[in-house]
């Protein structure tokens, strides 16, 4: 156990290290000058030259990733340009709101998207599984701007029940977060669907009922179990996806996380606030995918970290 955890923490700060450090060439290889987005059009070649000496900008690329490196050993990340705060307080002021926003849409994918699965297994090819089958594939195919401005029209316009935008109240997170999770439901449950279909037929099932053990123990307590590893890993890796900021959905809905500061700091070239946000987020992303490994000893005793099974 003791090894494999350090060859994957090793290989986390691995992802994280290579992954700022690729952002860190593109945001400086992409067209725009992030002086120029600050001062303004009516800004003198005088007032640009002053704003990229403040900014550490009239250095060399590499001596700016020096300092960088250097700033993330200090947690020194620079200051924000737009915000002139340092970066990393403005990213982690923003994150409650993301990982709210994010452990809300994953609950709510869960509670769902399990049940249908499992139900859909169990009625395969069957006339109500393939309606599943077409409210699922409809619902995969919904762009997140698409189904939010749906909701928006429907649930804060027509039947004006729940807030617009913001998260004044909690009342403002259930539309945010429903349309995060309509595209995760119908990817999970039709995962959940596929591997509980192998598993019901599976030779070992049948033993089991043959035994007198009951329906939903057959379901929930063996077939479920051996098809929790797929179904936590794609979970996980969702949930994963979520904390680096579900940009369209906080955009149009106002919600004030890290999705939409990303947005921010990109037109206005905030390079410290890009930087910050990436690193945090990628931080957060592997740490997921960390414990979603960790957890398949718990799932299926016959795997064991770091060494092979044997035949």
């Amino acid at each position: 156990m003791a090894p494999y955890l350090f060859k994957r923490l090793g290989q986390s700060v691995l992802t994280v290290f290579l992954t700022i450090s690729t952002v860190f060439v593109l945001i400086r290889m992409a067209s725009g000058d992030p002086a120029a987005a600050y001062a303004g059009p009516l800004a003198t070649t005088e007032d640009l030259a002053k704003i990229r000496a403040a900014f550490g900008l009239d250095r060399s690329v590499v001596e700016q990733y020096l300092l960088f490196l250097k700033g993330i050993l200090t947690g020194d990340l620079g200051t924000s340009y737009s915000f002139r705060s340092p970066a990393l307080d403005v990213v982690l002021d923003r994150l409650p709101f993301t990982i709210t926003l994010a452990v809300a849409a994953i609950l709510i994918t869960t509670l769902v998207s399990v049940p249908l699965g499992v139900w859909m297994a169990r009625r395969a090819d069957t006339g109500r599984e393939l309606g599943a089958n077409v409210v699922t594939i409809a619902g995969q195919s919904m762009p997140d701007f698409w189904s939010g401005i749906m909701l928006l029209t429907v649930f804060a316009v027509l039947i004006p029940v729940l807030p617009a935008s913001g998260f004044a109240t909690w009342g403002g997170l259930v539309l945010p977060a429903l349309t995060v999770a309509i595209l995760q439901i119908a990817l999970i449950s039709r995962l959940v669907r596929s591997e509980m279909a192998k598993n019901l037929t599976a030779p070992y099932l049948t033993v089991a009922r043959s035994r007198g053990v009951s329906e939903r123990a057959l379901v929930w307590r063996y077939a479920m179990t051996n098809s929790s590893i797929p179904v936590v890993t794609a979970l996980g890796t969702r949930f994963a996806s979520m904390l680096n900021g579900v940009v369209v959905v906080e955009v149009v809905f106002a919600w004030p996380g890290v999705g939409s500061l990303v947005v921010r700091a990109l037109e206005t070239r905030d390079y410290p606030l890009i930087q910050a946000t990436v690193l945090v987020t990628a931080a957060l992303a592997v740490t997921v995918q960390l414990l979603v490994d960790l957890a398949y000893p718990l799932l299926d005793p016959r795997v064991r970290l770091g060494k092979k099974v044997s035949a």
